[in-house]
């Protein structure tokens, strides 16, 4: 899958033998662009070469959140120390680097004073560096599916307990939940920025923070299905299967999803170095009709999403908070 040239001769030979391709899709923020280039070279639909530069790159796609009226962290494309001193200079601290052309919270930092910043600039990945001011508040997503026209055929959103780039890089665990109700300034902004940027047939999941008093402020945009189990969880939250809705939407003219969203689902990620109070069994014992999913969490995703799961649903929000804060409750006893 790395060597492109054994991609291109393998949809050669399909195209030889089967006919033009219909689509190319990882649905993976790793191979956006390489599904991309494939499509540009066989005319197939989607996404091309074009198109990826502000879907990819940070530095570009914070213009498009300010063109179209959405709030934006201000930031910076750091190609040398002297931009990022000077940057910190006119923002003060602290501040967030994070590769401009990266995936999840990988190689992000929050740069607190002089120091940290210097140290960073002495070992940072050899990739150009996004630099923008540190936003203090509430980490939401919007979240869905849009049709082959662009429109949002379904969405959902999270709300996070504490941030990706938190739980990786300060080892903490986490937990994020899908409200019943989404923040109606969410969704307006969310279905403002999935029309700019002219995303069809595609998942998304794009990122606000909530700051009081103030409109959502944009943090980027994800052209793929959000992460670690999520997907699961807006299953669990609207009882149905998401790769079979996005199956029909591939084959099906004008499909329309009308979901109730009867369940808050939460997301538990607990890491192995605390001790909670209750095992994962005995919080599926304490709670059999909300516990619908525990078990471990594949290792590429344990650094943001915690070694092991817990899913609870329930259609009161309260309640669910109240499960989460016993089920991730720490400070039982050594040797129990």
């Amino acid at each position: 899958m790395a060597s492109y040239d054994e991609l291109l001769r393998a949809c050669s030979h399909f195209t030889f033998r089967y006919g033009k391709i219909n689509r190319i899709e990882s649905n993976n923020e790793f191979w956006l662009e390489t599904d991309a280039r494939l499509r540009t070279d066989f005319n197939v639909e989607g996404l091309k070469t074009r198109d990826m530069l502000p879907i990819k790159y940070k530095s570009a796609m914070k213009p498009v959140f300010q063109q179209i009226g959405i709030a934006a962290a201000p930031g910076i494309l750091m190609k040398t120390p002297g931009v990022a001193k000077a940057f910190v200079k006119d923002h003060g601290y602290p501040v967030i680097a994070k590769p401009d052309n990266g995936v999840g919270a990988y190689g992000t930092y929050k740069l607190n004073n002089h120091k940290e910043l210097t140290t960073f600039l002495a070992h940072k990945l050899p990739v150009d560096y996004f630099l923008e001011s540190f936003v203090q508040g509430q980490l939401c997503s919007f979240d869905g599916l849009t049709d082959r026209e662009g429109h949002i055929v379904f969405s959902s959103g999270l709300m996070y307990g504490a941030g990706v780039m938190e739980a990786v890089n300060e080892d903490l665990d986490m937990f994020i939940y899908i409200p019943r109700e989404l923040p109606k300034k969410v969704v307006e902004a969310g279905e403002k920025v999935i029309k700019a940027f002219d995303l069809r047939e595609r998942f998304f999941h794009l990122e606000f923070f909530l700051v009081e008093g103030k409109e959502p402020i944009a943090l980027e945009l994800n052209a793929r299905p959000p992460g670690g189990m999520i997907l699961d969880m807006i299953n669990f939250a609207n009882d149905i299967n998401v790769y079979e809705l996005y199956a029909r939407l591939l084959t099906e003219e004008g499909l329309e999803v009308d979901l109730e969203r009867p369940y808050n689902c939460f997301y538990l990620g607990r890491k192995d170095h605390y001790r909670y109070v209750m095992t994962p069994d005995e919080v599926a014992e304490r709670y059999p009709e909300e516990v619908v999913f525990h078990g471990p969490v594949a290792p590429a995703f344990t650094a943001a999403m915690g070694n092991y799961a817990i899913i609870i649903r329930t259609p009161d929000l309260d309640r669910g908070h109240a499960i989460q804060q016993a089920a991730m409750e720490t400070g039982r006893p050594s040797g129990q």
